[in-house]
């Protein structure tokens, strides 16, 4: 097991405040960028893992559940089930982190968030807290990872599920405005 932190990532698939209905769990994915940082440091821990997991054996373990697309990092764009690449991972890696239990989503600022705060949502920026772990039981072979927290850090443009709605858009129509005025 090895704790990898991601720093200005774009959020996508965000299961943060409610598992996702599919599978129970909360998470989220992650475009990184080939060649980055992030992109490196996360090879060579999904390399390290597998080691500890297998020892001589985890270049050839590695390769197949590489091959079957069994790892939480996978170094290719997230694609839906007819292949096509979705919105913001063109030239992408991926990483895909969940948990069963609800994970700490905070503010740069360190603030606890909630869902009604409008952030993080997909296609901001965050750093993100993950666990990566080599599963060999009855279930199989795989590189998982277990999404530890996360942390707004920028808005972004939001992926194709739109944009927060902002403060600025509201008008005070408490003092004096009626029904007609609002036609």
């Amino acid at each position: 097991m090895a704790i990898v932190k991601v720093t200005n990532v774009r959020l996508a698939f965000a299961d943060l405040f409610k598992p996702s209905e599919k599978y129970k769990r909360f998470g989220a994915s992650f475009p990184i960028v080939p060649g980055s940082d992030n992109a490196k440091t996360l090879s060579a821990v999904v390399a390290a893992v597998a080691k500890d997991k297998w020892g001589v054996k985890a270049d050839a373990i590695l390769a197949k559940i590489k091959s079957e697309g069994l790892l939480a990092y996978l170094e290719l764009p997230k694609t839906n089930s007819e292949g096509e690449v979705y919105d913001g991972f063109a030239g992408m890696y991926t990483l895909n982190a969940s948990n069963p239990a609800r994970v700490a989503v905070i503010d740069r600022d360190t603030a606890p968030l909630a869902e009604q705060d409008g952030k993080p949502y997909g296609g901001c920026f965050v750093d993100a807290s993950v666990e990566l772990w080599a599963q060999d039981n009855s279930w199989g072979k795989r590189i998982n990872a277990t999404l530890r927290w996360v942390q707004f850090r920028a808005d972004g443009e939001a992926f194709s599920g739109g944009a927060p709605v902002s403060q600025g858009e509201f008008e005070n129509i408490a003092d004096g405005a009626s029904t007609h005025d609002l036609i």
